[in-house]
């Protein structure tokens, strides 16, 4: 008799362990010099400013320079901290168009230029989920897109930048799943090894840390559901759905448990 189980998942979750392991330890080793350092460069700003006589504009610069690229690598060192320390969800009965809402107002209020197209009317539905955890998932894919949307505009603009929607986002509800759609006028993403770029550490990006779509995507899979990556269909960058059941699979899990073990002493009785 041959068995053969499908490990993905414990292979997956090893795998996250350790990059959460080194997430953590990058995370205390980087922070711990960055406000000294900081600290160190607004003194230098204000107790030698005035006392400088040439090279003034190079003096603001340095100084300027160093206190932005501290600032810089805080933010790193917080998405690496938000990684390794990611808490398990708490699920509560959640209103999964109102989070979108939500998300889209911190995005157009975050990036006034680009516009962000939400299609309604939005489902009325209701699903169990950590509010928190899925508006985290969905704000950083917002930034995502806008980010990709302004890199684009820089590089290669277009007539109709300013005019036409720069993101697109709905949410479909269908056979008992919510799918969160986002789609960007980016540049889009690459063909070859897209599958790894839910991977920790794997960017596209000059400045990226690789964790923001490892975060959204575990996020997803704590949640039971799953990340999608592939083309815009109504636009010509990328398109990101993140996929949640309407019912917690905490819950369904201990259904199933219950059911097992009814089961099972009716089966002795």
């Amino acid at each position: 008799v041959l068995t053969f189980d499908d490990i993905t998942r414990l292979v997956n979750a090893q795998r996250n362990a350790a990059w959460r392991d080194v997430a953590r330890r990058i995370a205390h080793e980087i922070k711990n010099p960055l406000t000294p350092i900081q600290l160190s460069a607004e003194r230098l700003r204000r107790r030698y400013r005035k006392m400088v006589e040439e090279d003034v504009e190079v003096f603001d610069r340095c100084t300027e320079t160093i206190i932005r690229q501290v600032g810089d690598i805080g933010r790193m060192v917080d998405e690496f901290s938000s990684f390794a320390r990611m808490p398990t969800p708490r699920f509560t009965a959640a209103n999964p168009a109102e989070l979108l809402r939500e998300a889209v107002f911190a995005q157009r209020v975050a990036a006034p230029d680009i516009d962000v197209d939400l299609l309604e009317p939005l489902p009325k539905v209701s699903f169990q989920a950590d509010r928190q955890m899925v508006g985290q998932a969905l704000t950083n894919i917002l930034k995502n897109a806008g980010e990709a949307v302004t890199a684009r505009r820089e590089t290669s603009p277009r007539p109709t930048d300013g005019e036409a929607p720069g993101i697109v986002a709905r949410l479909t509800v269908e056979d008992g799943v919510a799918t969160f759609v986002i789609e960007d006028d980016g540049p889009g993403l690459p063909a070859k090894d897209r599958d790894r770029l839910t991977e920790p550490y794997v960017t596209t990006r000059e400045k990226g840390t690789g964790l923001g779509l490892a975060i959204v995507k575990r996020i997803c899979e704590e949640h039971g559901g799953e990340l999608k990556l592939a083309d815009a269909e109504t636009l010509s960058g990328a398109r990101v759905c993140l996929i949640f059941p309407l019912k917690s699979p905490v819950k369904a899990a201990t259904g199933a448990r219950d059911a097992k073990a009814s089961g099972a002493v009716a089966a002795a009785e």
